[in-house]
């Protein structure tokens, strides 16, 4: 992969050759950085950089062997871990190692993938993937085992913040003090999930999301959208491309959530003083719960950004406005009132507080059922 196809991040890019370069490759690093912002074809462009030796500040030159085994990700000294769990091809004990085929195929088509679009390439849209114990102990067989060509050898952990405990305990020793030549790169959406004795242990590179101006070069240039539509696609992405590729297709989810968002909105401002109302929202329930755990939590992620673009444009910072709502019949600017200072703590909590128990495998319908009637209540404060 060249770093030269990574959109943006030209201070990181330049960080890690030059540190490459001068023979400072720290043994374990941890880039953190939010969906869509580059992390993973930037940890594998590195590890490119490292494992076939390249010395320009590109994967480009003499060692072209080397190099084109990176064109399939098949580098026998490049090693991948990333969350799984079973489906109709693994039934017990899932390891990365048996999904690889489809990992290529993620990395080849959707390099900045999110782990939404990985359950959906393995099927498992209801259940949540992990990195286990049994994941772990192939990472410690596979790493004490001698380089194939004699230089580094690489582990790539992708998602880290889905490592259990019993996981991350086996491995701490391994990443504190790691076979000669052996390099750990750490890649997560969520610093705090990692846990402090892993994270103390690894040199951390934040990932800022993408700049405008970036994303739309890119669609302009993959997809050859003209310049207007990439503007407003670009904007409507936020800093995450794979969000601006997702659009570009019309493939986005977004779309179908935005649906179910707006009939759950409607259905809870009827359900005050309106007891049929409620049969709405414990409809909307039942349906919502028969989707996967992961589409549930991708949800309420949306409902968050929802209310936040809403409060936004309640205290009219327009310019940080950027969903463009296609449903007919319903505008930000006339739902925007009814977020503000009184209730919007109180509406995020009780959304983050849905996606914790959906995590921890509570009763999906119970759960949205509740926050139904918790967000009937909420909507209807008044602001101070």
């Amino acid at each position: 992969m060249l770093f030269s196809d990574i959109l943006g991040q030209h201070h990181i890019k330049n960080h890690l050759t030059k540190s490459a370069n001068n023979g400072r490759i720290p043994h374990a690093q941890l880039f953190v950085g939010p969906e869509g912002s580059g992390t993973l074809p930037m940890a594998i462009a590195y590890a490119q950089y490292i494992l076939c030796s390249n010395v320009n500040g590109e994967n480009t030159g003499e060692n072209t062997a080397c190099n084109l085994k990176f064109n399939n990700f098949s580098h026998p000294d490049l090693h991948f871990a990333f969350p799984v769990t079973t489906n109709d091809k693994v039934k017990r004990h899932p390891v990365s190692s048996y999904f690889l085929e489809e990992w290529r195929e993620l990395l080849t088509k959707q390099p900045y993938g999110n782990l939404f679009d990985w359950y959906k390439l393995l099927g498992v849209d209801n259940k949540q993937g992990q990195i286990g114990v049994d994941e772990a102990h192939d990472i410690v067989k596979s790493l004490t085992l001698k380089s194939y060509e004699g230089g580094y050898k690489v582990m790539l952990i992708w998602m880290a913040e889905k490592m259990n405990t019993q996981a991350a305990n086996k491995l701490l020793k391994l990443i504190e003090e790691p076979p000669n030549k052996t390099v750990f790169i750490l890649i997560t959406e969520d610093e705090e999930s990692i846990i402090n004795t892993i994270r103390s242990r690894c040199q951390v590179l934040h990932f800022p999301p993408l700049a405008e101006q970036e994303i739309k070069k890119a669609l302009v240039k993959n997809y050859d959208v003209n310049d207007a539509t990439a503007a407003k696609l670009a904007h409507q992405a936020n800093g995450n491309y794979n969000k601006a590729c997702d659009l570009i297709f019309q493939d986005s989810e977004d779309l179908q959530f935005e649906t179910w968002f707006i009939y759950w909105i409607r259905a809870a401002f009827k359900a005050k003083g309106n007891k049929a109302a409620i049969h709405d929202l414990i409809k909307w329930s039942e349906d919502i719960a028969k989707t996967g755990r992961e589409t549930q939590k991708q949800f309420l992620n949306f409902c968050i950004d929802f209310f936040r673009q809403a409060l936004l444009m309640n205290y009219n910072a327009d310019s940080l406005v950027y969903m463009d709502i296609k449903t007919e019949k319903f505008k930000l600017e006339k739902f925007a009132p009814f977020v503000h200072n009184n209730n919007i703590l109180d509406i995020s909590n009780e959304l983050q507080d849905a996606i914790y128990h959906i995590e921890r495998n509570g009763n999906s319908k119970i759960i949205l059922t509740d926050l139904s009637i918790k967000l009937t209540r909420l909507l209807h404060k008044k602001s101070i």
